[in-house]
């Protein structure tokens, strides 16, 4: 008779004189007693654990203790390991693999060192499923794990890193200071982009699920061209051309008052949008004291000295100009 190492296995016992036994036990061991045959003939257990090798197996019952049946405890077989697939993935981990080979009940596997997740092996013993844990790019050893012993897969794992990101087009390529402009980049390798222009991250940003588009919302930013990068866990990338903020022109909408002395010296106030940063001419010629709401839509200043007459009223930011319509009228 032979079982393993680790007990828990059925054995039955075959001999005369058995009934009511009180005990059975190998190498000292007692064993769980499971059926008896009440004429004598017949006894099964449960074998206990114990060390390789092999022990006497007794019972015990009022009219004694029987001879000694031999029993080989057998040690635990290690694991033996056929194949792994798949043989790669990415480095971001998240790979379903199986592998297949035999003695791989109670197996944990690690790529790297690192423990794969979801391990389950099937009732034979024979199959391992799971899922790679994240590693670095290049190849990796596999080790599967049982109560038995180690084996290391032969081949190792590769990981590959994801390629790079790349940006083929932006879509406007100008929007205005303030920021808002819906835009559309498209490229590839686009999965899980970030994007910023002139390092300030734009918002709302989507990517479709093929990684080819992204959408968002432009940051407010200053003037002129300025970078736009897309940073995906694998890299960045430049967008060719950039995109240029336009600063909004200026909206005059009311002038008041519309007539003051030509000597000058009258208070104003204009009313309009997008006034940042705005300057006021009345004929060509600067007013003074020009200060403008944080909101850009109110400018106050005093008139300068001037003809008798319509005069053009000129408001000019870093936008552009425009011209008070009515003007404003010196007597």
């Amino acid at each position: 008779m032979s079982g393993p190492a680790g007990g828990g296995n059925l054995v039955l016992i075959v001999g005369s004189g058995l009934a009511n036994a009180s005990s059975v036990t190998f190498g000292g061991t007692p064993a769980s007693i499971l059926f008896q045959d009440p004429i004598g003939l017949l006894i099964i257990v449960t074998a206990p654990a114990h060390a390789a090798g092999t022990v006497p197996v007794v019972v015990t019952n009022a009219g004694g203790t029987s001879a000694p049946a031999m029993y080989t405890y057998l040690a635990p077989v290690g694991p033996v390991v056929l194949s792994l697939l798949p043989t790669s993935g990415p480095t971001t981990g998240g790979t379903p693999f199986t592998i297949v080979g035999s003695n791989l009940a109670g197996a944990s596997v690690t790529f790297n060192g690192v423990a794969a997740t979801g391990v389950v092996v099937d009732p034979t013993g024979t199959i391992v499923t799971g899922v790679t844990p994240a590693g670095t790019a290049g190849n990796v050893p596999v080790v599967v794990t049982t109560p038995a012993g180690s084996a290391t897969v032969a081949g190792g794992f590769t990981y590959v890193a994801p390629p790079p990101p790349v940006a083929v087009s932006l879509v406007p390529v100008t929007g205005p200071t303030t920021g808002g402009t819906p835009f559309v980049l498209v490229g590839s390798n686009l999965a899980g982009a970030s994007v910023t222009f002139n390092g300030v991250a734009a918002t709302g940003v989507v990517v479709d699920p093929s990684g080819t588009i992204v959408t968002g919302v432009t940051p407010a930013g200053t003037a002129g061209n300025v970078p736009v990068v897309v940073t995906t866990p694998a890299g960045s990338a430049t967008v060719a051309g950039g995109f240029t903020y336009v600063a909004a022109p200026p909206v005059a909408v009311s002038l008041l008052p519309t007539s003051g002395s030509s000597a000058g010296g009258t208070l104003f106030t204009i009313t309009g949008s997008n006034l940042a940063g705005a300057s006021v001419t009345f004929n060509g010629v600067a007013a003074t004291g020009v200060v403008v709401d944080p909101s850009g839509t109110i400018v106050t200043g005093v008139t300068p000295a001037g003809t008798v007459g319509n005069v053009p009223v000129v408001v000019t930011t870093p936008g552009g100009s425009t011209t008070v319509a009515g003007g404003f009228n010196y007597v």
